[in-house]
């Protein structure tokens, strides 16, 4: 599933909006708008992880997927930036400090933020085909 339609089915709140490059709601870019560097800018997520323990995310979180956690610090950032994670989702309504969205739109790692817990996070990504390491 492309991370925009993830935005929009979980529909979740984007925190970093201003990344050079890109437009809202989009992967990194690393090409031009339109055709095929579109497939670029909004990357198929089929990999999750979820958890709050970041020695836990660098050693086990899928390439490529994204993270659902409760932790807002700026080590969530360098983490995800190691694991090679396309977005991080911050549940039960958590939101990062400005420096922090500051520090992973510079890395180009895109925060979203969500009402809802990370139970049901993990449920509804799961019922959309995303997939743990271990699936």
């Amino acid at each position: 599933m492309r991370l925009q339609e993830l935005v929009n089915v979980l529909a979740l709140e984007e925190l970093t909006p201003h990344i050079p490059g890109r437009a809202p709601g989009r992967a990194p870019s690393g090409g031009q708008a339109g055709g095929a560097d579109d497939r670029q800018d909004d990357p198929d997520i089929t990999r999750g992880y979820a958890s709050d323990l970041l020695s836990d995310v660098l050693a086990n979180a899928p390439t490529g997927g994204v993270l659902v956690t409760l932790q807002v610090h700026l080590n969530v950032i360098a983490v995800a930036g190691h694991a090679g994670l396309q977005a991080v989702i911050f549940s039960s309504g958590r939101r990062p400090e400005a420096d922090v969205i500051a520090k992973a739109a510079e890395e180009g790692l895109i925060l979203f933020s969500s009402p809802a817990d990370t139970f049901e996070l993990t449920g509804r990504l799961y019922q959309l085909g995303i997939r743990g390491t271990g699936a």
